[in-house]
């Protein structure tokens, strides 16, 4: 290598000292910021929220058994259920419910940094044999939204089989006296599918028709949870998902303050009540791990 003396020599130098320092500097950087990339995403990330509102899963079940020759669309296992309570458990999912919400957007109480709400449909009587149980187990409060008609039914038989009974009043009133089960409106004879899905409105049928139809089904079951526990249901499940928009304006007027669908995504919780209506969730599928599933839905 020829060799520089002179002023081009000590230029030359210089440039070389001070391009070390830079690149030294440089690559203390680029290592720093190598940790935060690798520590930032872990538990710490997980807890954070958008300054606007709370991200809030919503998980949807229906029928919870042991035989898993009966599993399908709308049934998983109890074992499933559990696993998935100690996943949510493990990873610092705490649960909330509809009063829990209500509570945050009118009066600013705090939700937890990772919430979850976790729902079950229809009423069946292995959700008191199993998943009240395992909420109780495991720390966490359920919502359970029950079709009247067959709550009243079941409560004059008695039946109790797993397989197809549903809960009774008695059933609902020792959940709801524990602290760990919210019960909520599914309808108390809307729950079908010939002629009118669900709660949905017919084509041609008036506004009043419509207004009276709601007005007399949902109303029955509010005055009968009003009976039979001294509670009335804030918030109305649509059955299969049934959404009409000219339901809401009814709705709110018969004092309901937030709605629950099946669209399957995550909310958004903001301090504004419209927040509340229209929630989406997600149904748990059978025969996938709560890894799985949980991957899929985004959380961690």
């Amino acid at each position: 290598m020829e060799k520089r003396t002179g002023k081009d020599g000590i230029v030359m130098f210089w440039s070389i000292r001070i391009g070390k320092r830079l690149w030294g500097i440089a690559a203390v950087l680029i290592c720093l910021i190598g940790v935060l990339c690798y520590t930032v995403p872990g538990k710490a990330q997980e807890t954070m929220q958008p300054e606007n509102g709370i991200r809030l899963p919503i998980l949807m079940f229906h029928g919870i058994l042991k035989d898993e020759s009966r599993l399908g669309q709308y049934v998983v296992s109890a074992d499933t259920l559990e696993s998935d309570l100690r996943y949510l458990q493990e990873h610092g999912y705490r649960s909330v419910t509809v009063e829990d919400l209500i509570e945050y957007v009118e009066e600013g109480t705090p939700l937890p940094d990772k919430p979850v709400m976790i729902t079950f449909d229809d009423g069946y009587y292995n959700n008191y044999l199993y998943a009240y149980p395992l909420a109780k187990k495991y720390g966490f409060k359920i919502v359970i939204s029950p079709i009247g008609r067959y709550t009243d039914e079941y409560s004059e038989a008695n039946a109790n089989h797993e397989n197809y009974s549903h809960v009774t009043w008695d059933q609902i009133q020792e959940m709801m006296e524990s602290g760990v089960v919210e019960i909520q409106n599914h309808s108390y004879d809307l729950h079908g599918t010939e002629g009118r899905l669900g709660a949905k409105k017919l084509p041609g049928e008036s506004d009043g028709q419509y207004e009276e139809l709601l007005k007399g089904d949902l109303g029955k079951f509010q005055e009968k949870m009003e009976q039979h526990t001294g509670v009335v249901p804030q918030a109305f499940v649509y059955p299969f998902g049934g959404v009409s928009y000219a339901s809401v304006p009814i709705l709110k007027e018969m004092g309901f303050r937030a709605t629950l669908t099946c669209e399957e995504k995550t909310n958004l919780i903001t301090r504004e009540e419209e927040s509340l209506f229209g929630l989406g969730r997600y149904l748990r599928p059978p025969w996938i791990s709560s890894e799985d599933f949980f991957s899929r839905i985004g959380v961690h």
